[in-house]
């Protein structure tokens, strides 16, 4: 027989001292390297660099709104796609209670599908 213990607020003091010390570390190394790193700029150290390549033209040049919409969309979907590897491992363990609630869910991401298929989101011109 296994007796179970009231939790007081100090079984979390070990964890609050981590957090603590975690949040501390991070401070203090940023405000050492700030410190002591090197303080000179010149033209060549903040130029653009990538690859390389000299820099040509401006990079701030407008992207239509559907590259973000669809990479948005991707994310809320793999996100979704991800609760389904858990209901498929516990399957049999979850019986017909399981599938009906997977069948739900299925459901409602095929309505947000279905939604965004009617709003012309995934649409190119």
């Amino acid at each position: 027989m296994v007796l179970e213990v009231p939790s007081s607020s100090m079984d979390y003091l070990p964890i609050v001292l981590m957090f603590l010390v975690a949040v501390g570390f991070v401070v203090f190394v940023m405000l050492v390297t700030h410190l002591l790193g090197p303080k000179h700029k010149s033209k060549i150290k903040l130029d653009v660099f990538e690859c390389g390549i000299e820099a040509q033209g401006n990079a701030r040049v407008p992207f239509s709104v559907k590259y973000f919409l669809v990479a948005i969309l991707f994310v809320l979907f793999d996100v979704e796609v991800i609760f389904m590897y858990p209901w498929a491992v516990n399957f049999r363990a979850l019986k017909g209670v399981g599938f009906f609630e997977m069948m739900t869910f299925m459901g409602f991401m095929l309505v947000g599908f279905y939604y965004i298929i009617k709003k012309g989101a995934l649409k190119w011109e």
